[in-house]
């Protein structure tokens, strides 16, 4: 009497091979890799468009010294000049990228004379203020 061996290739397989784990882990480490690099991206991007805010700001500020002799107290008074000309900014232009008020102090003059102009950056890295001089 002979005993026969059942046929492997008809059986069900019940675990992944280990070629098949490799490739899952390989595609795993792939898409971490570029979702790392892109949120890098994104926090730069928002960096350069900050910068870009507060050189708008610069200008606006450089205008209403034209205007009125001095630099304005606060930002918000480029939203409503005193003699309730046109503002000189919108609302969001005062904010930073990561929606955070732009801060000035114009006691603080470059040597080209521009007020320093803020913003604290994004919350909780540890890259700082991003401002104009």
């Amino acid at each position: 009497m002979l005993l026969r061996r059942p046929d492997l290739r008809r059986l069900p397989r019940r675990a992944f091979t280990l070629m098949e784990v490799l490739i899952v882990v390989a595609i795993i480490v792939v898409l971490a890799g570029i979702a790392t690099v892109s949120f890098r991206y994104l926090s730069d991007a928002k960096t350069d468009a900050t910068k870009v805010r507060i050189r708008k700001i610069e200008t606006a500020v450089g205008s209403y010294k034209l205007r009125y002799g001095q630099f304005p107290d606060s930002l918000n008074a480029l939203l409503q000049p005193p003699d309730g000309a046109q503002a000189y900014v919108e609302q969001g232009d005062i904010l930073d990228e990561w929606g955070q008020q732009l801060h000035m102090d114009p006691s603080q003059l470059s040597p080209t004379g521009k007020p320093k102009i803020w913003s604290n950056g994004e919350p909780g890295a540890s890259r700082g203020q991003i401002s104009n001089w």
